[in-house]
Order: structure tokens, then C-alpha cells, then sequence
């Protein structure tokens, strides 16, 4: 019990939110830590995963590379990541490692979860939709990406939480963020400033997972947030997407 009194002192005390290695400060680190390479992987994975679906080509070179976020260790990638980037790159110890490895683990939520929910979308509403004069690129943007638009965002919620979550082991590559607070309190045995630093890793994924709600609420169409089925027909004539 005592080091979560310990904890709780720490994240009370205003003096250990200033200062280069202050709360704030391991924030902003975090951040930079997790937004680069989560934006890389939606920049990669989203478009991939749309194209396969609507052409159905593709999935298999797609999910093998996406696969390697998953079957190899995050750990093991910030390795290969560090090695890149101090033998090949010549970029130094710290920051490019751990963006290379949560690159990687956000890949295969994004592109298996976007390429599955643009495959899925009904077929009578594409039919439906090709009746009307529909080309591909409508069919793509006005019909299959607003029905499959609530699994993307899932998709994008599940990566974010595991890139924010997962960011911590930059520190083990002497990066930044609240990693740091885990590390160190525990290489020091401050266990009050390890448990600190376990709430803030914590309370950041959940406030990570209501921004993605959050922004979805706002892009996403109330009617489509859950619509499967014989409802999705009705749901999209009402939004003016497809019919």
C-alpha cells in the first residue's frame, strides 16, 4: 500500500510537474513518442486495407506485412529498430527505435480491420448502388467507406490505446516519456515514482481511447455507429450516402 500512497504524493506534488523531467514534460514526450508513428501506420495501413477490400486483391502480402507487428516481439523490433538506427542510420540512441517498433505493432489492427470491414460491407447495397449509376470510385467513397467507417475507427482506437500503452519500453532505449518514471523508479527502487508512472501510462490510454471516440462521434453519422444488417440500407439512404 505504501507505494501507492508514495504514488499518489508524486503526481500531488506541483514541483514534480515542472522542469525538464516533469510531468508535462514526459507528456509531451509521450506524445511525440506515439502520434508519429501511429499517423505513419493509418497513412499505410488505412489506404491498403481500403484498396484491398473494395478490389479484393491483396490481402495476402497485406496481412503478411502487417503480421509483423504482431508475430515479432515489440520488444524484439525496438532492438532491431536501435541497431538501424545507430550501425545503419547513424541517428543516435533515443527517439527513432521506438517510433520503427510501434510503427510496426499499429499496422496490423489498422490494415486487418479496415481491409475486413470494407470486404464486408453488404453486397445489395453496392448492387444497389450500381443500379443507380454508381461508378467504383463512388462506390468506394459515398457507399463501402461510410458503412465500414465505424470498424476504422475501432481499428484506430485498438492502435492508438496499444501504441500509447506500449510507447514505455522507449525508455529501455533511453527515450522519453513517462516510460521514463517506470524505469527509473524502478532501477532506483522508488517504487512510489514506478507506480506513478504506471498511472499516468494508464490514464493517458484512456483518455487516448475517448479522443478516438471522441473524433468519431464527430465524423461518424450517429445512425451508422452500430448499424449492421438490413439496417444499414435504411441507415445509409437517411444519411444521403447510398441507397
Amino acid at each position: 500500500m505504501e507505494p501507492f500512497i508514495d504514488a499518489f504524493g508524486f503526481l500531488t506534488d506541483p514541483a514534480n510537474w515542472s522542469g525538464n523531467r516533469g510531468i508535462l514534460v514526459r507528456f509531451i514526450e509521450h506524445v511525440q513518442l506515439s502520434l508519429p508513428p501511429l499517423l505513419a501506420a493509418m497513412l499505410v495501413a488505412i489506404p491498403a486495407g481500403v484498396l484491398a477490400g473494395h478490389f479484393r486483391r491483396g490481402q495476402a502480402i497485406g496481412t503478411f506485412i502487417a503480421n509483423v507487428g504482431r508475430a515479432i516481439p515489440t520488444l524484439a523490433l525496438l532492438v532491431f529498430g536501435l541497431i538501424l538506427s545507430v550501425r545503419v542510420f547513424d541517428l543516435g540512441i533515443s527517439y527513432w527505435p521506438t517510433v520503427f517498433a510501434l510503427f510496426f505493432l499499429a499496422l496490423h489492427p489498422l490494415f486487418t480491420n479496415t481491409y475486413t470491414a470494407v470486404k464486408n460491407v453488404d453486397r445489395s447495397l453496392l448492387e444497389a448502388a450500381r443500379g443507380m449509376g454508381y461508378d467504383e470510385r463512388q462506390l468506394l467513397w459515398e457507399v463501402e467507406l461510410p458503412v465500414a467507417s465505424p470498424v476504422i475507427f475501432t481499428a484506430i482506437r485498438v492502435a492508438a490505446v496499444q501504441v500509447v500503452a506500449t510507447a514505455p519500453i522507449g525508455a529501455l532505449a533511453a527515450g522519453g516519456g513517462f516510460g521514463r518514471f517506470v524505469i527509473d523508479g524502478f532501477g532506483s527502487r522508488n517504487y512510489g515514482v514506478m507506480y506513478a508512472g504506471i498511472i499516468l501510462i494508464a490514464l493517458l490510454a484512456v483518455a487516448t481511447e475517448r479522443t478516438v471516440d471522441g473524433i468519431e462521434r464527430l465524423v461518424v453519422p450517429r445512425e451508422l455507429r452500430g448499424a449492421s444488417g438490413d439496417d444499414v440500407a435504411t441507415v445509409a439512404a437517411n444519411t444521403g450516402r447510398a441507397v
